[in-house]
This record gives C-alpha cells, sequence and structure tokens, in this order.
C-alpha cells in the first residue's frame, strides 16, 4: 500500500468519486499514477456482485497506457488537475525559464524531451513570443503545449 502524505495546506493531491461517476477525458488515479481516461465501459452485474467498469487511461505526465477495473459503486481517487500558462522567457541548462502572470519567474521545470520539448526549441530558434502550459498533479509538474502570445 502507497502511503502519500498529504500537503501542508490540509488540501489533498487527490478526491474520491465513486466509480459509476467517471467521465471520459476526466481524471482519475491509475495504479497511483495522474491520468486522463481514454476509454471506459462497464460490465453487466454478475449473479452475484455489482457492475464492473474497466478504466483505460494515460499517464499525464509519461503518457503510458495503465488500466484498471473497479466495481462501480466503489470510490476511485481523482487527482486535482490544474493548468497554468507561463510567459517563456528562455532555456538555461535545460531547464525553462518561465513567466507568470503576475511577473514571478520560475526555472524549475526541466524542458520536456517529447514533442512539447521540440516545439520550444523550434520556436526559441525562431525567436518566437509564446506561452508555455504546465500540468501539475500530485506534487508533479511538465509542460505540456505552447500557445502564441497574443
Amino acid at each position: 500500500m502507497d502511503d502519500f502524505g498529504s500537503g501542508s495546506s490540509g488540501a489533498s493531491e487527490t478526491f474520491p468519486m465513486q466509480c459509476s461517476a467517471l467521465r471520459k477525458n476526466g481524471h482519475v488515479m491509475l495504479k497511483g499514477r495522474p491520468c486522463k481516461i481514454v476509454e471506459m465501459s462497464t460490465s453487466k452485474t454478475g449473479k452475484h456482485g455489482h457492475a464492473k467498469v474497466h478504466l483505460i487511461g494515460l499517464d499525464i505526465f509519461t503518457g503510458k497506457k495503465l488500466e484498471d477495473i473497479c466495481p462501480s459503486t466503489h470510490n476511485m481517487d481523482v487527482p486535482h488537475v490544474t493548468r497554468t500558462d507561463y510567459q517563456f522567457l528562455g532555456i538555461e541548462d535545460g531547464y525553462l525559464t518561465l513567466m507568470s502572470e503576475n511577473g514571478d519567474t520560475r526555472e524549475d521545470l526541466k524542458l520536456p524531451d517529447d514533442d512539447t520539448g521540440k516545439e520550444i526549441t523550434r520556436k526559441l530558434e525562431g525567436d518566437e513570443q509564446f506561452m508555455v502550459t504546465v500540468l501539475k498533479a500530485v506534487g508533479q509538474e511538465v509542460a505540456v503545449g505552447t500557445k502564441v502570445l497574443n
């Protein structure tokens, strides 16, 4: 059993939701990882028992496919997922330099080594001004996309 300590603010990283209330494109914790639900199906109730919900999700940080089956009346943990847009300022030693709306800068996010990372590097080389969208859940953060600065 994993022991997840709660944050000091008293706010939990996840909240419970009944399996039957989960929806495709929503988020859920599968095998301890925050996932976006890409497929779900419900099986009929057996002779003794509950309808089962089969969930297939993609880890929002790694893109890895995870599956789980749970009774529809059981609760599953749903991660609090936030998206924040930051103005892109530069890259230093493989870390992004980003500025929030209130002018605070941060340099603690690694340049992702996926398509988003390539896109950021390409826009940097083209001297474009753009925003970086950062996804945050269960204490992890990753840059997931870029937007034109308007």
